[in-house]
């Protein structure tokens, strides 16, 4: 484990590592308002062992710091269905309510500051509107037909005439959400934070850049890999 001092504040900990926030959401320690006093006091308000935190952060670090890349496409269809749905769609359902809950506070409460953080949280409530759905039917549809292909050497005919269609409206979803992703990045130059951004502003912003990055991979995985290889085994059947 890397070594900490207890006695620096827990607002300096998350400012160090923005990623750090999850750890202390995750034990209700306040690092926004209450981010002032070191982390062994928090930990002593919380009644929470001081080492058992310590522990939280490094390993948060360190899978902060791990590289998730796999080699996709070594995988067959159907175990790169399920490797989306166990990595990004849980990654998107964990996250999603995190975020709505940080963008709609920064907005409201620096938005006075800097009028692009409305658009930022505008663009966040279309692109989770448009995510939660769209999972669903890839969920509930179209991996379902993926599956089926492979479990079947036989053509299957018992989905919308081509897998091509329902594939075609997921591509399409996906360039919304591309769209969305770039208004994001522009609004908050990068994910930048100036000067005077708070803890949670921070925390806001670390975490819509790794968002970004995880839907990058998400939408590569499915454009790029899954669907060329479901169409194409579809035509081999």
């Amino acid at each position: 484990m890397l070594t900490f001092d207890p006695d620096q504040t827990v607002g300096d900990f998350v400012r160090q590592k923005p990623a750090r926030a999850r750890v202390f959401e995750s034990l209700k320690i306040d690092y926004c308002c209450g981010g002032k006093i070191s982390l062994a006091r928090a930990c002593e308000k919380r009644g929470i062992n001081l080492d058992v935190v310590l522990e939280a952060i490094s390993q948060n670090d360190a899978q902060a710091d791990a590289s998730t890349l796999v080699d996709v496409d070594k995988m067959k269809l159907t175990e790169l269905a399920d490797h989306i749905e166990a990595t990004h769609h849980a990654y998107l359902r964990e996250e999603l309510p995190r975020l709505d809950f940080m963008t709609e506070k920064v907005s409201r409460v620096h938005g006075d500051k800097d009028k692009r953080l409305f658009r930022m949280r505008e663009a966040f409530v279309s692109l989770k509107a448009e995510l939660e759905p769209h999972m669903m039917k890839e969920e509930k549809i179209l991996f379902p037909i993926v599956r089926q292909l492979e479990a079947s050497s036989e053509r299957q005919q018992n989905h919308c005439s081509s897998i091509a269609n329902p594939i075609r409206q997921m591509e399409h979803e996906h360039d919304h959400a591309s769209n969305a992703l770039a208004i994001l990045n522009e609004s908050t130059d990068g994910y930048t934070p100036p000067e005077w951004a708070c803890n949670t502003y921070r925390a806001m912003l670390d975490s819509l850049a790794k968002f970004e990055a995880d839907m990058h991979q998400h939408i590569h995985k499915e454009n790029n890999v899954l669907f060329p290889k479901a169409i194409q085994f579809e035509h081999a059947s």
